[in-house]
């Protein structure tokens, strides 16, 4: 049939596309390997948490900050006009630890559901350059958090993109695509930023200088957009001489997964729709990707559905497949996340779809503010 050799002429072309990625894009984060270019401990930094009705997970992470092995920090706490005891939570910790400063932001109306502003308030009351940021429902997973981010700073560098994963919940499938989609961000961002094309970072584990923060005027492009506090930055800021990355293991931090598939379908409505405003370039890059790896999987399953495949063509899917584990497997062991790969095709379909389903969704309307 005519339209079975248009398919599978069009799978090559996909393949080819698909290999391309892998081995030479996202080979890049594959095979780095992280050297420090700054071994200085006295580098004073900010760590700045905004918090919005987090009072428990406060009371829960906060403690892995403050204990941090470095000898020159100070923590900027900013409560985002919540209505829980997160206020409260901040003061018992600012009067046991002198290093702590507390940003209250009242809730404004022009700002309303916008997280950009009061880390706006909480980036201008930090008193050093260098800001690392994480989130209130997150941890360090070692000590040398800071040390280790910090590191990477040096006369050149003023945008440092760190990982920040998701801890592991037993036989728990969402769990597994909760991490598995985080796992498939960070390679792609990790690697296009050594590629020197860095277009996203993630606010549960990113740094850069105040310096950097107002050449750009901040978030003032981008302010009416609610989300996009990390991501949309870094795609305005981050360039291929001003950034680097940092995957040294005692550097990342987790956070708590979501727990049903409803409220993390709902984050990542939030998360995919500042996609949108980036630059061209990035959008066409990704969105080729990702169109690539669903024609991939649909024509697959159309051969296998309806026709039978030469030698030749069964090879290309095997090329792809060894390819995607490859890869995959040698960026899962970088980043802890090893019990992933026994799953991959499976989670990666699981993906793709639930990316399709998002992106048709944002379509229809558009995901709320971030909390």
């Amino acid at each position: 049939m005519i339209i079975l050799d248009i398919a599978f002429y069009t799978l090559i072309v996909v393949v080819l596309i698909q290999v391309f990625f892998f081995l030479y894009v996202f080979g890049k984060f594959a095979f780095h390997n992280s050297k420090q270019v700054n071994t200085n401990p006295k580098t004073p930094v900010s760590v700045i948490i905004c918090a919005k009705n987090e009072a428990e997970n406060l009371k829960t992470f906060l403690p892995t900050v403050v204990q941090q092995d470095y000898e020159n920090f100070e923590i900027v706490l900013i409560n985002d006009g919540s209505n829980d005891e997160t206020l409260e939570v901040m003061e018992r910790f600012s009067l046991a630890n002198q290093n702590i400063k507390i940003v209250n932001v009242e809730p404004v109306e022009t700002f309303w559901g916008n997280k950009k502003y009061p880390l706006t308030l909480g980036i201008k009351a930090a008193k050093h350059n260098i800001l690392l940021f994480t989130d209130a429902d997150c941890k360090p997973v070692s000590k040398y958090w800071i040390k280790e981010m910090v590191s990477n700073f040096n006369s050149k560098t003023s945008i440092v993109l760190g990982y920040g994963g998701y801890s592991k919940i037993k036989n728990s499938i969402l769990n597994k695509l909760i991490r598995f989609e985080t796992l498939h961000t960070a390679i792609s961002y990790l690697s296009f930023a050594k590629m020197g094309m860095p277009y996203m970072g993630v606010g549960r584990n990113l740094a850069y200088t105040k310096t950097q923060f107002f050449k750009v005027n901040g978030f003032m492009k981008h302010m009416r957009v609610r989300s996009g506090d990390d991501d949309l930055f870094i795609n305005q800021a981050a360039t291929n001489a001003n950034t680097r990355i940092c995957i040294s293991k005692k550097s990342f931090t987790t956070s708590t997964p979501k727990t049903s598939f409803k409220t993390w379908f709902r984050q990542k409505r939030r998360h995919v729709s500042t996609a949108t405003y980036y630059k061209l370039n990035h959008k066409i890059i990704l969105a080729l990707f990702y169109t690539s790896s669903l024609m991939f999987w649909c024509l697959s399953i159309l051969f296998l559905v309806f026709w039978h495949f030469p030698i030749f063509g069964v090879a290309l899917i095997c090329i792809r497949c060894i390819a995607l584990f490859f890869i995959y497997g040698l960026s899962a062991k970088k980043l802890n996340e090893k019990d992933l790969i026994f799953l991959l095709p499976v989670l990666e379909i699981f993906l793709i779809i639930s990316q399709l389903a998002i992106f048709i969704s944002n379509i229809i309307s558009k995901p709320n503010h971030w909390k």
